[in-house]
C-alpha cells in the first residue's frame, strides 16, 4: 500500500467488528496468511519500540491468549533475535493457545525467550513493558486475573506501550471496562479503532502509531467507517485569502448575548475571540453592569448594555449571525433572550446556560417550532451538559460519546460538538468527525466560551456551517497544544488560546505557513 493510501486510511475510525472483517478480507480474500500479519503487527510494533526508546536493553512482554497474545510473543521472538534482555510472562496458559498465537508461542521458544507464568506480586523489570493481554475482542469487564496484571503494569514507573490497544479499554467507545492499562504510546493495526481517540482513549493509549500492515486499499473502500479523524491541515488549505478591496460587513456582524449580572466574563471571552477569529463586526450584547469593563478590555466589540427583549431586537435584527450562552444564566434575562433568538431564522451557536435552558421541555418545544428544520444550529455541550439535553447521566454519555453526540443531533437538527478528551462532531445527517487534538490544560474556566467566538466568527464570514464547526474545533484545540508544548499545560488559560488560534487560521503559524 502506498504512503498516501497508508495516510488516508489512517483518517477513518472504526469499530471493532469492522476491523475484524478487514482481518478476515485480508486473510481469506487477499491470501495473507494469519500469521504473516501476526508478524508483520510484532515487527511494526517492536521497531516502534526501538525507534521511541532507542537506549532500552531489555523488554518486558505480558502476554494473554488469542492474537494479541501472539502479536506479544512475536515482539519478545523480535527482541530476543536483537539480543535484548526479554522476560515473557503469560497470563494466559501457553498450552492453550491455539492457531496462529500458538505458532507465534514456537516462535518465540525457538529464539530462546522463557515464559514466567504470571503472578501478582512478581518484580517488574524491564527498560519497556509491552503489553499484549487483551485485545478487540474483550466484551464485559475484566476478568479478576487479567485485572491484577493490569494493576501490576499500571502500577509501575517504566514505559509501557500497548499492541492494538490498551488491555481493557473498549476499542468502540474509549469506556474502561473495568480497569485498563495507561500506556505512553500504542501500536494499532489494520484500521484505526475510535476507542483510542475519545472518552478514555486518549488518557490510555498515550501516542497512537497506525501500521496497515499492507492490507489492501480496495478492502476498505466499501466499509464506511464510523467516524473520520480531522487534520487541521486539511482545513486551513481552504481558507481562502480576503479580497483587497473588502469591508467589514462583508465579514458579518455577530452579536453575542451573555454575561448575566457577576458573570460578564465568559461572553467578554466570546466575543473577543469572535473578532480576533476574523468577523467583520462583533456586538456583545450584556448585562449593563458589564459594559464598562468590556469597554476596557476590547473596544473593538460594540458592547451594548441590555435588559429586556426590547434592547435586544434591534441588534438581533442587524446581525447575521448569533451565539448564545456564555455566562447567560437560567434566570429571566437569559430565558428571555433565549426566547428571541429561537425566534430568529439566522445562524445560530448555543452554548453554555443556553443549552441548560434547551433541556427543559419548554424551551425544547419552542425550538422544535422554531428551529428545528434549519441546518445552521450549532450545540456545543461538554458532558454534563450532553446529559442534561438527553435526560441522561453523565456516566452514560461518556460510555459511548458518538452515540450521545449523534443522538444529540437527531433530537435537535443541529451540528454537535460534544467536548472533552477526544471531543466528538456529530452532524444533522448522523456524520461523526473526531478532533485528535487537545491537552488537559484546557480544563479550565473559559474554554468552550473561546470556541464559542471561534465559530460564530467562521459562520460570520460565510463558511459552511460543516466546515466551521470542524475547522473551529481544530483551531481551538491545536492552538491549546502549541500552547502547552511552550509553556506546559499548567496555568493555560483561554484567553491564551485566542492569538495562536488567530495564527493557524491565518497560516502564518511555524507550522502551517502559506
Amino acid at each position: 500500500m502506498s504512503d498516501v493510501a497508508t495516510i488516508a486510511i489512517s483518517n477513518r475510525l472504526y469499530r471493532a467488528e469492522q476491523v475484524r472483517e478487514l482481518d478476515r478480507r485480508a486473510i481469506h480474500d487477499g491470501q495473507i496468511p494469519g500469521r504473516v500479519l501476526m508478524k508483520r503487527a510484532g515487527r511494526a510494533c517492536f521497531e516502534m519500540i526501538k525507534r521511541r526508546y532507542p537506549q532500552a536493553q531489555s523488554i518486558t512482554v505480558f502476554c494473554g491468549g488469542g492474537n494479541n497474545g501472539g502479536d506479544g510473543y512475536v515482539i519478545a521472538a523480535l527482541a530476543a533475535q536483537e539480543k535484548m534482555t526479554v522476560r515473557l510472562i503469560a497470563v494466559t496458559d501457553p498450552a492453550k493457545l491455539q492457531g496462529d498465537a500458538a505458532l507465534a508461542y514456537q516462535y518465540a521458544l525457538q529464539e530462546s525467550v522463557v515464559v514466567e507464568a504470571f503472578g501478582e506480586h512478581q518484580d517488574i523489570t524491564g527498560d519497556v513493558l509491552v503489553d499484549a493481554l487483551l485485545g478487540t475482542g474483550l466484551h464485559g469487564v475484566v476478568n479478576d486475573q487479567f485485572a491484577a496484571a493490569i494493576s501490576l503494569i499500571n502500577a509501575t514507573s517504566q514505559p509501557v506501550v500497548a499492541v492494538d490497544i490498551p488491555s481493557g479499554l473498549c476499542a468502540d467507545t474509549g469506556a474502561v471496562l473495568g480497569c485498563a492499562v495507561k500506556a505512553q504510546a500504542t501500536a494499532t493495526f489494520i484500521g484505526q479503532k475510535l476507542g483510542l481517540y475519545t472518552g478514555f482513549g486518549p488518557a490510555h493509549a498515550g501516542a497512537c502509531e497506525f501500521f496497515s500492515l499492507n492490507v489492501p486499499e480496495e478492502y476498505y473502500s466499501d466499509l464506511t467507517p464510523v467516524a473520520l479523524c480531522l487534520k487541521i491541515e486539511d482545513f486551513v488549505s481552504q481558507v481562502p485569502d480576503r479580497a483587497v478591496d473588502s469591508y467589514k460587513t462583508q465579514h458579518g456582524k455577530t452579536l453575542i448575548v451573555g454575561g448575566s449580572e457577576g458573570f460578564g466574563g465568559a461572553a467578554l471571552l466570546a466575543s473577543e475571540a469572535c473578532a480576533r477569529l476574523g468577523s467583520g463586526l462583533t456586538v456583545l450584547a450584556t448585562a449593563p453592569a458589564h459594559v464598562v469593563a468590556a469597554l476596557v478590555k476590547s473596544p473593538e466589540v460594540m458592547v451594548r448594555g441590555v435588559s429586556d427583549t426590547h434592547e435586544l431586537k434591534p441588534l438581533l435584527k442587524s446581525a447575521t449571525t448569533v451565539a448564545i450562552g456564555p455566562g447567560l444564566g437560567q434566570e429571566a434575562w437569559g430565558q428571555q433572550f433565549l426566547q428571541q433568538v429561537l425566534g430568529t431564522s439566522m445562524p445560530a451557536v448555543f452554548d453554555a446556560d443556553a443549552l441548560n435552558l434547551l433541556a427543559k421541555k419548554s424551551f425544547v418545544k419552542l425550538y422544535r417550532e422554531k428551529r428545528l428544520n434549519q441546518s445552521t444550529n450549532i450545540l456545543t455541550p461538554h458532558p454534563g451538559e450532553a446529559a442534561r439535553l438527553l435526560d441522561k447521566t453523565i456516566a452514560e454519555v461518556q460510555s459511548d460519546r458518538v452515540a450521545a453526540a449523534c443522538a444529540l443531533a437527531e433530537k435537535y437538527s443541529a451540528w454537535v460538538v460534544l467536548k472533552g478528551a477526544g471531543t466528538v462532531i456529530a452532524s444533522p445527517e448522523q456524520e461523526v468527525f473526531l478532533c485528535p487534538y487537545g491537552n488537559p490544560g484546557m480544563a479550565s474556566g473559559g474554554m468552550g466560551d473561546v470556541l464559542t467566538g471561534v465559530l460564530a466568527a467562521l459562520i460570520a464570514q460565510g463558511f459552511e456551517t460543516g466546515l466551521a464547526v470542524k475547522l473551529a474545533v481544530c483551531l481551538h484545540s491545536k492552538a491549546a497544544d502549541q500552547l502547552a508544548q511552550q509553556y506546559g499545560a499548567r496555568g493555560l488559560l483561554a484567553g491564551d488560546v485566542i492569538a495562536t488560534a488567530r495564527a493557524l487560521f491565518n497560516g502564518v503559524a511555524d507550522e502551517y505557513r502559506v
